[in-house]
């Protein structure tokens, strides 16, 4: 059912056409300004990424570091604009993508008191996530629909299995601290469950490894464990998956609360009930 028409003062004009450039995909203007600004995060991102190379940032940091500056200004404008043109800024800037054009500007401003911490602008790199709606990808969308609500829905369940996972690493990680002791390297019970979870994970790094006969059993206990509880969650979240079903989605966004995903033929946003 239809979320509840609710009253809207008359829109501004400049606001609405900015908002229908940069939130909407439909037209060719907003269609250009999401590619060129997919464009602006890669090659931002890449000058961050060669900057930490100590050659050319010797050979042409003055020049990276223009660039990202640049490139930081035209976000901040950008994220500006993003909030101007939103009857609801403050729900947009909350929001998923909102946080994360928050972050790809504020790692080069507080580098400028903590050196260094401009690199953590590659988190940028999740603003051309909006490729799936720029190229109208709605079937993706869709799917993407589809496993947050299989996430969601089986969230219970998993927390469960990570909660034996938790109890069984605490187990075997304590036996193995009394089986092995100090003298093959289990110098203490967090050590030893340290070694559990890279074991039961089968990473295996080897820097702490079992020395006795009765010590090496259990590890292969804990191997095959952790071979078998690897299809546990992913078997979960795929029988929710299969219960899982899905309307098809439009990349229209609501000019008020910015929330995307609305059904083909939405006329209200199923967010706040404002008009699409």
């Amino acid at each position: 059912m239809s979320a509840p028409v609710q009253k809207q003062k008359p829109r501004n004009p400049v606001r609405a056409r900015l908002h229908e450039i940069i939130f909407e995909a439909d037209t060719r203007a907003g269609r250009f300004f999401d590619l060129a600004l997919i464009w602006s995060i890669l090659i931002s991102v890449l000058a961050v990424m060669l900057d930490s190379v100590t050659a050319i940032r010797l050979a042409h940091g003055r020049l990276l570091t223009v660039v990202e500056w640049a490139f930081t200004i035209l976000f901040t404008i950008e994220y500006l604009l993003r909030l101007w043109c939103i009857g609801k800024p403050l729900r947009y800037a909350t929001s998923f993508f909102g946080m994360v054009d928050l972050l790809a500007i504020v790692p080069t401003y507080l580098s400028l008191l903590f050196p260094g911490t401009h690199y953590l602008v590659v988190i940028r790199i999740l603003r051309v996530l909006r490729i799936f709606r720029v190229l109208k990808l709605v079937q993706y969308l869709d799917e993407a629909n589809i496993m947050a609500r299989a996430l969601r829905a089986s969230g219970h369940r998993i927390s469960v299995f990570f909660a034996t996972v938790v109890a069984l690493v605490v187990v075997f990680g304590s036996i193995m601290y009394l089986v092995e002791g100090e003298a093959n390297g289990f110098t203490s019970i967090p050590r030893s469950i340290y070694w559990a979870v890279v074991t039961m994970t089968t990473v295996g790094y080897g820097d702490i490894s079992p020395g006795t006969a009765l010590g090496q059993a259990i590890a292969a206990v804990v191997m095959v464990i952790g071979f078998t509880i690897i299809a546990v969650p992913t078997g979960i979240v795929m029988t929710e998956m299969a219960h899982a079903r899905g309307l098809p989605v439009s990349t229209q966004v609501c000019p008020e609360c910015a929330s995307e995903g609305h059904d083909h033929d939405a006329v209200y946003c199923k967010a706040c009930g404002s008009r699409l």
